[in-house]
């Protein structure tokens, strides 16, 4: 009997310990769920709330356009930019022009010698003399023909000559109205040994490829002009986003070198795609700027439209691990009610534009206030509590 007893005291005593042995392990799942329940949540004592500066605000409707993000750069049209060469080749015998000079239109760009220049004034001068003796000898047949004097071979051939060089003096007064000539000086006997090359735009002189001395010819570009008053911008637009624009819509466009944020709108879009998928668009700016130059690349938003959406102020979306969130005030905390306390709650994003940005909760949310300001401070406090968690 002794040996039972002894028996079921030893099994009463392993039941106990194994008992107590699992028992800890039943406790401590349910505060590890708890805890991890827990971790999107945020409890601020009142000087922690005064401290950080919370602010709440409610989710607002806001006007928000849709945006196409393109790149592109500043361009002149064709009438903005001109070329200067030389109408007749010769020798380059002064110029004052610098690389970023301002010129009026009609300043004088540089003077030009050639010994064929004054054979061409003294041409034209000899075609002259010989017009008006020409007209006196065919007014003189005409009236011998009248009276049948003369014969019409006569006359014909009075009449061929005067044409001809009327037609040669017309010739040369083409070309030398090309070198800006003074005609009436010319005819008055002087003649000049060189001539003018003015500029035939206002504008800065962007580049200067002769100098004194150097000989130019009728192909050479000489010296470029461009008109800064008629910049546009120049978008290069992918296929995809073409059916998204149209004329007169707005752009907004910024600089490689600066964060100015300037404004266009759209005025032409091409109807040719390049082999790289895109098309041109072409932006005239609401605000000319003679500082911009030709040729810097920028970077634009062509809105497509305005929309009423539910967005939040920037500084009131956080980001974490990927993912987009915001800090809802608990309306009913479990916690002592001078506590707050803040659910970090996910939601995605949509348009961004002048400080707001489009959003839309996974879960409804929009009844409950939203931290405005102070969020980054939240999120550091749910970092070390995920910290303190995994230790």
């Amino acid at each position: 009997m002794k040996s039972i007893y002894h028996l079921i005291y030893f099994l009463l005593i392993s039941t106990v310990s194994l008992t107590a042995c699992t028992e800890p392990k039943k406790e401590k799942e349910p505060e590890q769920e708890e805890a991890h329940a827990e971790s999107d949540l945020v409890t601020l004592t009142p000087e922690q709330q005064q401290v950080i500066g919370i602010t709440l605000g409610y989710i607002a409707q806001k006007e928000l356009s849709g945006t196409t993000k393109v790149n592109g750069m500043l361009d002149l049209p064709p009438q903005s930019l001109v070329s200067v060469s030389t109408p007749l080749e010769g020798i380059v015998k002064s110029t004052d022009m610098l690389q970023g000079m301002r010129v009026k239109k009609g300043a004088l760009v540089a003077v030009m010698q050639n010994p064929e220049f004054i054979q061409m004034q003294q041409d034209y001068l000899d075609y002259k003399s010989q017009l008006q003796y020409l007209k006196q000898e065919l007014d003189r047949q005409e009236e011998l023909a009248k009276e049948n004097v003369n014969s019409k071979k006569a006359l014909q051939k009075a009449r061929s000559e005067y044409q001809s060089v009327s037609a040669r003096l017309l010739g040369q007064r083409t070309k030398l109205s090309l070198l800006n000539i003074n005609f009436k000086a010319l005819e008055a006997g002087q003649i000049l040994k060189t001539f003018n090359l003015y500029a035939p735009i206002g504008g800065y002189v962007t580049q200067v490829n002769t100098n004194i001395g150097a000989f130019a010819s009728t192909t050479d570009l000489l010296f470029k002009i461009a008109d800064t008053e008629h910049l546009h911008a120049e978008l290069t637009v992918f296929e995809k986003d073409v059916p998204k624009l149209k004329i007169g819509q707005k752009v907004r466009f910024t600089l490689a070198n600066e964060e100015k944020e300037r404004l266009a709108t759209v005025y032409l879009i091409g109807r040719e795609i390049s082999k790289e998928r895109t098309v041109q668009i072409h932006c005239h700016l609401d605000q000319e700027d003679t500082q911009l130059l030709p040729g810097m690349y920028l970077k634009a938003y062509v809105e497509s439209g305005m929309n009423r959406v539910d967005a939040l102020p920037d500084e009131a979306i956080v980001e974490f691990e990927g993912k987009k969130y915001v800090f809802v005030a608990e309306k009913n905390p479990e916690r002592k009610v001078a506590e707050h306390q803040y659910k970090m709650t996910e939601v995605k994003t949509g348009i961004a534009e002048n400080g707001y940005t489009q959003i839309s909760f996974l879960r409804p949310e929009q009844d409950h206030q939203v931290v405005i300001k102070g969020t980054y401070d939240l999120l550091s406090k749910v970092k070390n509590e995920e910290e303190e968690h995994g230790h």
